[in-house]
């Protein structure tokens, strides 16, 4: 059984990747955000709107995935 992943340096290197992963997924809502008429956070809170709380998630998961890709290799 190969234990690579044990390693220290993988190990932290995963922790590394996943950091910057969620970094760059929140920059990513942030410019989404601001590039929108409206405030989203607000918008899908307060309003309860749920077709831009639908929108919001398939955007998530498309960045999501595309920083998983890139991380990836």
């Amino acid at each position: 059984m190969d234990i690579e992943w044990l390693k220290p340096a993988a190990f932290f290197g995963s922790i590394v990747y996943a950091l910057v992963g969620v970094v760059v997924f929140w920059l990513g809502f942030i410019v989404i955000d601001l590039l929108t008429p409206y405030k989203l956070w607000e918008e899908i809170v307060e309003k309860q709107n749920r077709a831009l709380a639908l929108v919001v998630a398939s955007m998530a998961l498309g960045i999501s995935i595309i920083v998983a890709a890139a991380i990836h290799g």
